[in-house]
């Protein structure tokens, strides 16, 4: 694919949050005045992410306090995925079980369904949230035990924050999957679910900006388009534990963080005279 062919105007730029945007609640030195510089060339930029514990406003607020103003509808996340799977499968009104955060629950009611926290439930749905216990395991993994459908926000196994890294939803998703007996359906990058809402939502043509090879890496290569890593987050060229290596070969495009990595992406991607 040719991202930067002017006849087809500017491709949309998808853009990770954790490890790209912030660390937890600090911003990432040049991460703003990366994305003003890509807006400043014309690009649309639509935020992807992994994380689905939060509500669309307030991934919003955030994005706003690290002098980002963004458009709820610019923000994408795996719990949009997850809903938007069982959309296509459930009947309007069915109680899924929610072993997740408050962004889940959103976009489950989104679509119709009602968010539950115990069974029965014709669905569950895994996802991040820092209140997970033994309680949420025994009701999530009781219901998948039931038959029950199984969703997975993610498989992230850690996401970055100041000065390391925490457990992600991969290892809540791991404890539901150990004690039910069962694998899930993955909604997250880079599966199905989520390749269809970008095609969907955004269009074919576009360049991923991420910090994880493995999910926004794989997205970029089942879309199609080219992969700009940033070394903000989980990846070093000496791996961290619970972190990943960069690529061998590296992708194209790899710098410190967005803010070096934007006037790259301008040069190579913005349609000439922008």
């Amino acid at each position: 694919m040719n991202a930067a062919d002017p006849e087809h105007g500017t491709p949309v730029i998808g853009c990770d949050l954790d490890g790209v945007i912030w660390r937890g609640d600090d911003a990432i030195l040049g991460a703003a005045a990366g994305i003003a510089a890509l807006r400043a060339a014309g690009f649309r930029v639509a935020f992807l992410s992994n994380n689905s514990s939060h509500v669309v406003a307030d991934v919003v607020a955030k994005l706003d306090r690290f002098g980002i103003m963004t458009d709820p509808a610019d923000v994408f996340t795996s719990a949009r995925a997850a809903a938007d799977l069982l959309a296509g499968e459930l009947a309007p009104g069915s109680r899924v079980l929610v072993c997740a955060g408050p962004g889940v629950a959103e976009a489950l009611t989104g679509v119709g369904f009602e968010p539950v926290r115990d069974r029965p439930a014709a669905a569950v749905v895994v996802g991040f949230h820092q209140d997970f216990d033994f309680a949420g395991l025994t009701r999530a993994s009781d219901a998948v035990r039931d038959g029950a459908r199984f969703v997975a926000t993610n498989r992230d196994a850690t996401y970055p924050i100041p000065g390391g890294m925490a457990p992600g939803a991969g290892a809540i998703v791991a404890a539901v999957a150990t004690a039910s007996g069962r694998e899930p359906e993955v909604a997250g990058k880079p599966s199905a679910p989520t390749v269809a809402m970008v095609q969907r939502e955004l269009g074919t043509r576009g360049v991923m900006i991420g910090d994880r090879p493995s999910t926004d890496g794989a997205l970029a290569d089942a879309l199609g388009w080219p992969f700009a890593l940033v070394l903000s987050g989980v990846t070093a060229a000496i791996p961290p534990l619970g972190g990943e290596a960069i690529p061998d070969p590296p992708p194209a495009y790899v710098a410190d963080d967005l803010g070096v990595l934007a006037p790259r992406l301008v040069a190579a991607f913005a349609p000439r005279g922008a």
